[in-house]
């Protein structure tokens, strides 16, 4: 795609990365003999070396309390099992040197005191590398694992978020060089008195991430984040009104416009030449779908195993036998209406003659980039210094030698342009992100 050169907003920004490692999902080839072990020490550590080598800004863990389901029983065609996201940090901050350390943490069945001394010390004992990203859950499937399945309203989810990440920083910030002031607080959410045992880390508190999209989930970032982890990945002009929306909802909050970075969550297929590009994207995403994949998702929304159905032939023809999706596969669908979305994909399907794989592939299909490195690096330079974005955050389609395209190719184009760094600019991951200092201690 060809963009203008001219009236960029931003035409000196440079390009962010990080890579997201997911754990449970069906946008990694797992069954690709090239697919590290999900559980095993060295796919997490090559993946991070890579990406450290590329002068990424951050390893972005993704986190999960409980193993996702279906029917009642573990969903594992998409790998089960993942470690502990604050304990593989641990372990990777000695192996890396530079690179930010992003752990996944939920609001809800966590506590403030213990939480915010374990991210404080993954921070101290990295350097100043340590981050949070700020989850909520209000299920009573994850909740069931804490036996208190579904106390949290979903109304309230964003508001026990906020306080419990106040009380993480007034933690960070009780200490004054010397000593610690305790900490207390008496609300409806928490009843404390913290006494903090970690001081601050050469970068004070560690970078909040956050990920919510709704207009709750976007005046919360606003408030407290100092960067938004979004799923406007794919589509410049919905990425730029995305941002457009953050930037508005910052300056409301009493923020600078540019304080809250906008880092979407993509895919990156780098091909050796034009000629190759599509042909890899269509592998990629068919060794994504396959056969048994595209049943079951299919099989979420309907309710019901159809793992007897032919993928190649057509959708069921019976209604779903549920009204509403739930949240066992992620979140991604979970709420919606299984009869509507049935009926939307019924009407694709016989537009499209799609059979039941194929209209699977066909709503898989958008997802991210795919180009030439050249061609790449003109489109992330144009979405950085257009202001759809900051930077991305790279979901990897194969572990752990995903990155290595984009490290040996990519980021060299982006170099030339002008658009990537040649060395990172400081030691810890608020610096490499170019953040100010946290809220609290401006």
């Amino acid at each position: 795609m060809t963009h203008p050169t001219t009236d960029l907003r931003y035409p000196d920004a440079v390009v962010h990365f990080g890579v997201f490692f997911q754990g449970v999902n069906h946008s990694t080839i797992w069954s690709d003999p090239r697919s590290g072990s999900q559980l095993h020490p060295s796919t997490f550590t090559q993946l991070i070396q890579t990406a450290e080598r590329g002068l990424f800004d951050a390893f972005f863990l993704g986190e999960g309390l409980r193993l996702r389901e279906q029917r009642g029983k573990i969903h594992d065609l998409d790998i089960v099992g993942r470690p502990d996201a604050l304990t593989e940090l641990a372990t990777l901050a000695g192996l890396t040197s530079r690179i930010g350390l992003v752990a996944t943490q939920n609001t809800t069945y966590n506590d403030p005191a213990d939480l915010a001394r374990r991210l404080a010390s993954l921070d101290v004992l990295s350097g100043g590398r340590a981050a949070w990203n700020v989850v909520t859950t209000d299920n009573a499937w994850t909740g069931a694992n804490f036996r208190r399945g579904g106390y949290l309203d979903h109304a309230d989810r964003y508001e026990r978020a906020e306080r419990f990440v106040n009380l993480a920083k007034a933690v960070w910030d009780s200490w004054d060089g010397t000593g610690f002031t305790p900490v207390t607080s008496r609300d409806r959410f928490f009843d404390v008195e913290i006494t903090p045992t970690v001081p601050r880390s050469p970068q004070q508190h560690p970078v909040l991430f956050q990920a919510g999209d709704s207009p709750a989930g976007r005046d919360f970032a606003t408030r407290t984040a100092d960067v938004i982890f979004s799923r406007h990945g794919t589509h410049h002009a919905d990425a730029l009104e995305f941002a457009d929306d953050i930037r508005r909802r910052t300056v409301a909050a009493g923020r600078p416009e540019g304080d809250v970075l906008i880092l979407p969550g993509t895919q990156v297929v780098v091909a050796d030449n034009e000629a190759e590009v599509e042909e890899k994207a269509r592998w990629v995403l068919e060794q994504q779908v396959t056969p048994a994949t595209a049943l079951s998702l299919v099989g979420q929304v309907w309710g019901e195993d159809l793992s007897g159905y032919d993928p190649d032939g057509p959708l069921p023809a019976h209604d779903p036998v549920i009204e509403d999706i739930d949240g066992t596969r992620g979140a991604h669908r979970a709420g919606s209406n299984a009869r509507d979305l049935a009926r939307q994909w019924r009407a694709v399907a016989e537009e499209n003659k799609f059979s039941l794989r194929e209209l699977v592939l066909h709503h898989s299909s958008e997802r991210g980039f795919a180009g030439t490195a050249s061609q790449l690096a003109d489109e992330l330079t144009f979405w950085v210094r257009s202001g759809a974005s900051d930077g991305f955050n790279i979901t990897p389609y194969l572990v752990p030698s995903g990155l290595d395209d984009i490290v040996d190719q990519l980021v060299p184009a982006l170099q030339d342009r002008g658009a990537y760094p040649s060395e990172y600019v400081g030691t810890t991951l608020r610096e490499h992100l170019g953040l100010r200092p946290p809220l609290t201690r401006r």
